[in-house]
């Protein structure tokens, strides 16, 4: 409920600037929530349409071996939602607590993400203003003083996580661990009703919160309807955005701030 209550402050309260608005979500189902009310706090219709789904690796020794030994790290990086839910909840599993990060300190990108640790009793030490991987590399790096020789840093991730926060970090010095501990995999969800509504421009504007959910419904629905120009490809940033026009989609924007209340907001002053 707070980050419910965040997200519409932050995206101007409530109101109808989408009102008569049909927008899809493509976010994975568990994690639509707070999007989907957004939206509909907004006047708009959100039509959920799941095109990836999260799913946990099924080797995470070394990420087990990492948090009983917690304490080598001078730093644990959160990158997203997803690697707070599996980490915490294998970490019960494991017979562990939280208080295994009390001999660390944590990062975050993203209020979201960021969010999901305060939840799980863990407060952040860094999250940077903006929400991008590059930039958390760079705050690091100002928090140590300029430089991180010899700082070691655990990256729980994504299996197809870009490489730009680990690059960066030992760039500066710091010895870095990028676990995957899970993966992002499409959807069967049946998206022909949706194609339909594209096509006789029953749909304004359609959600992307990572490249993940672009590639994947391009691959659902198909390029000639994702490439038709028909709707506003609302990405979540420039990362996101740039795998949008890469494939092909138009009238792509981009969130400012890069997070979820941000896209909302983007959406009601573009369809002011």
């Amino acid at each position: 409920m707070r980050l419910q209550r965040r997200m519409a402050r932050v995206a101007g309260g409530t109101g109808d600037g989408l009102k008569g608005r049909r927008i899809v979500v493509t976010r994975a189902r568990e994690q639509a929530r707070d999007l989907i009310r957004a939206l509909e706090d907004h006047g708009a219709e959100a039509v959920l349409a799941p095109v990836i789904r999260i799913q946990p690796l099924e080797n995470l020794g070394s990420l087990r071996a990492a948090l009983t030994g917690l304490s080598a790290y001078r730093w644990v990086v959160f990158t997203s939602q997803n690697a707070v839910q599996i980490v915490l909840d294998r970490l019960v599993a494991w017979g562990l607590t939280p208080r295994v990060f009390a001999s660390t300190s944590i990062a975050a990108i993203g209020t979201a993400t960021a969010e999901a640790l305060r939840q799980r009793g863990l407060i952040p030490a860094l999250l940077p203003d903006e929400f991008v991987a590059e930039a958390l590399a760079e705050a690091l790096v100002r928090h140590s003083g300029g430089s991180l020789a010899g700082v070691r840093v655990l990256i729980p991730s994504a299996e197809d996580a870009r490489e730009a926060l680990a690059a960066g970090l030992r760039q500066a010095g710091a010895a870095v661990d990028a676990l995957p501990v899970y993966k992002t995999v499409a959807a069967q969800t049946d998206l022909r009703g949706v194609a339909d509504d594209i096509i006789g421009g029953r749909i304004d504007a359609v959600t992307f919160t990572s490249a993940s959910t672009v590639r994947c419904f391009v691959d659902l629905i198909g390029p000639e309807v994702a490439t038709s120009g028909r709707f506003v490809a609302a990405t979540i940033g420039p990362v996101t955005g740039g795998t949008a026009r890469e494939l092909g989609l138009r009238n792509v924007m981009e969130a400012e701030p890069h997070t979820v209340p941000g896209l909302v907001d983007s959406l009601v002053r573009r369809f002011a």
